[in-house]
């Protein structure tokens, strides 16, 4: 990882939670290697271009509609191009946390994303 990883998550949470959109772009091209794929259970978003689109939607329901916003839950390892993390999305103002789940990246040589797969957790009611 060419990044201390702390700093490396630091930075893919904050493509989520920015605000204008070219910067959000452009941290999408900075983090993620041309090809990547995001796959969670419901779908697969390949490629630059449909990652950024997927970035962009998430933010736009999440962040900016409903003004969440998403942490490490800090318990995040790293080795051999395998990055893992536990997230958990609750309201900026404060409240009971509305999601969580797992996120595990697989990283290029230049400690790029390749592939990142989302575990989203079943909240108890």
């Amino acid at each position: 990882m060419q990044q201390p990883l702390d700093s490396f998550i630091a930075e893919y949470l904050a493509m989520w939670h920015e605000p204008d959109a070219p910067r959000r772009r452009a941290i999408v091209e900075r983090l993620w290697a041309p090809g990547a794929e995001n796959i969670t259970r419901n779908f697969t978003a390949r490629g630059l271009g449909e990652i950024a689109a997927r970035v962009d939607r998430a933010h736009m329901e999440w962040v900016h509609q409903r003004d969440f916003i998403f942490r490490s839950r800090g318990n995040a390892d790293s080795h051999n191009h395998l990055v893992k993390f536990h997230w958990e999305m609750l309201p900026r103002v404060g409240g009971p946390i509305e999601a969580r789940g797992l996120d595990l990246l697989v990283l290029d040589e230049a400690g790029r994303i390749r592939s990142l797969y989302q575990f989203a957790e079943q909240l108890a009611a």
